[in-house]
């Protein structure tokens, strides 16, 4: 038998989960973008749960079926973890600007100031404990020790976003190739153009998971200020009119390729395998000619 259902958060993976521990059960989880554009091709206006499965139902007939394949406990325990440390750090990041804002308000009464002072330590407590608690689900696999140990080699990739980069990556199957990767990322291009008169500007696609493109974006604005090579590969971007934020994510995206690399040939990041440099030869003659 197989199962087709929804990507929806935990309860679309507890729902997988339990269907894959089932003798003879094979469970496909669609991308729920995926589900609703076939819906819409099907020409199905409404929207409720008994005509959900029958789209759910259609769709796995008609597309090819990829089985899920269930991730160990131990990576489903780091993903779980990972997601709770984004969520604290983006709290935190709120509760310290209403601190900011407590602190240079005269209106703001001093046991506001103090409760908000309290909520900031208790979550940055919590904050400790689940990086300590992450940190002994990738010690307890090589594998995922392995990946860690590469990760920090990456100027601008430090314990904190190692940990929210591995979690993601942690549940994808090992037979994804780097487009795949990508695209799970939504940082692949999508062009839009027609004929000679319709061509619109190129843009990522920004439909994947967004945990893990938040969880590349500070590593890549830290590179951009820190790494010769890919600060170079911005510069590179921005003199050929590209806008600051557009070369900001194809950093991400060429610090999501050197990572595939790294995993796949168990090598530190080297730089000049990301983006080669000028040579100060090629340099001069270009300005020698441009004057």
């Amino acid at each position: 038998m197989r199962v087709v259902l929804e990507a929806t958060g935990i309860y679309g993976l507890d729902a997988a989960l339990a269907l894959s521990r089932a003798e003879g059960i094979e469970v496909m989880v669609a991308n729920p973008r995926s589900v609703r554009d076939f819906a819409k091709a099907l020409m199905q206006r409404s929207k409720n749960d008994p005509l959900d499965a029958v789209v759910l139902r259609e769709y796995g007939e008609r597309m090819p079926f990829r089985a899920w394949r269930r991730p160990s406990e131990n990576r489903l325990a780091l993903w779980a973890i990972t997601r709770r440390i984004q969520a604290l750090t983006e709290m935190c990041r709120g509760e310290k600007n209403r601190q900011h804002a407590a602190q240079i308000s005269q209106t703001t009464p001093a046991c506001v100031r103090r409760d908000v002072e309290r909520n900031l330590r208790s979550q940055q407590r919590a904050l400790k404990q689940l990086r300590l608690q992450a940190r002994k689900c990738v010690a307890v696999e090589a594998e995922l020790e392995r990946e860690y140990r590469l990760l920090v080699s990456v100027p601008g990739i430090a314990e904190s976003s190692a940990l929210q980069i591995l979690g993601e990556l942690a549940m994808l199957p090992e037979d994804r190739d780097i487009r795949q990767w990508v695209a799970y990322a939504g940082l692949d291009s999508t062009e839009y153009s027609s004929g000679a008169s319709v061509r619109k500007r190129t843009r990522l696609s920004r439909t994947g998971n967004r945990h893990l493109r938040t969880a590349l974006y500070m590593p890549a604005l830290t590179a951009i200020r820190w790494e010769p090579h890919l600060r170079g590969f911005y510069e590179h971007l921005v003199q050929r009119g590209k806008r600051k934020k557009q070369a900001l994510l194809a950093v991400a995206r060429k610090l999501l390729h050197a990572i595939y690399g790294m995993f796949r040939t168990n090598s530190p990041y080297q730089g000049s395998r990301v983006f080669r440099l000028p040579q100060p030869e090629t340099i001069l003659a270009s300005s020698q000619n441009s004057s």
